[in-house]
């Protein structure tokens, strides 16, 4: 194995395998097991709208800034530079929150405290599977340059 084969952080799992994993089990726990009513249906509807359509609103131009800037989205591949433009001026980790946020849309949908708390199981795998050694790779590969990153945008929100 050379070292091209390395260049990347070693996380747990593709992120949005992580995700349908979650989100599959939630669902077949929702329809198959119990389920346990969060709002009135109106609002909870509104809720998982406005989280279904945040989600990828934030994601989709989190990737096509990463692409324009003509680097990895694939955590599997290597980082070739810091990505400041588009939505991570707010956030490290768009995708990831992105993630999550279609969860929850999920969770409001169907109405479901259960499929909406699978949102905390999903952020702690991302967080502690993904995002750390993320970051961990990125400020051994570009040091102070992801360093001021870190100092200035947040992880999440």
């Amino acid at each position: 194995m050379d070292a091209a084969d390395e260049d990347h952080p070693q996380i747990v799992a593709f992120p949005p395998l992580l995700w349908l994993i979650g989100a599959v089990v939630s669902v077949l726990v929702h329809y198959f097991v119990f389920s346990i009513r969060i709002l009135p249906e109106p609002f909870a509807l509104i809720l998982g709208i406005v989280c279904l359509l945040v989600g990828p609103s934030l994601a989709l131009p989190a990737l096509l800034t990463m692409r324009a800037a003509g680097t990895h989205a694939n955590p599997a591949k290597p980082a070739l530079l810091i990505v400041r433009g588009g939505p991570y001026r707010f956030t490290r980790n768009p995708m990831y929150l992105a993630l999550c946020l279609v969860q929850a849309g999920i969770g409001f949908l169907l109405n479901d405290w259960i499929t909406l708390l699978f949102v905390v199981p999903l952020a702690l795998v991302l967080h502690f599977g993904v995002i750390l050694p993320e970051e961990r790779y990125l400020e051994a590969k570009f040091g102070e340059q992801y360093l001021a990153l870190k100092r200035k945008v947040r992880r999440w929100i």
